[in-house]
């Protein structure tokens, strides 16, 4: 049996940016995105932390190093600049593997650093 696990998280990344005339996604950092194994174009969820929504969405890689977290298009709606954000990716795995998984746990420290 194969059952969806949490793969990774940034954990309480602030929001830098909202983007409303933008085709949509989330802009991550791509040192942020490297160190929680999140690849461009991966879906995601990405939970706020100071209002409660909850969205699914795309990664686009942002420039390494900038720190940012945007919010792109109608996710702009979700979030105001900063805000504290959660971002999830999801894997499926076998029961077994999944049973001896420990997902990866990024913490940003101020300006989304690592």
């Amino acid at each position: 049996m194969w059952i969806e696990v949490l793969k990774s998280k940034i954990h309480r990344a602030e929001v830098t940016e909202a983007n409303l005339h933008y085709a949509g996604s989330i802009t991550i950092d791509e040192a942020l995105m490297e160190a929680a194994g999140i690849l461009e174009h991966q879906k995601v969820q990405v939970v706020n932390i100071n209002n409660g929504e909850r969205l699914e969405t795309y990664v686009i890689k942002g420039a390494r190093d900038s720190g940012v977290i945007c919010l792109n298009g109608p996710a702009a709606r979700k979030a105001v600049v900063g805000d504290l954000v959660i971002i999830l990716a999801y894997a499926w795995m076998e029961e077994e593997q999944a049973r001896h998984h420990q997902p990866i746990i990024v913490i940003p420290r101020s300006g989304n650093r690592l």
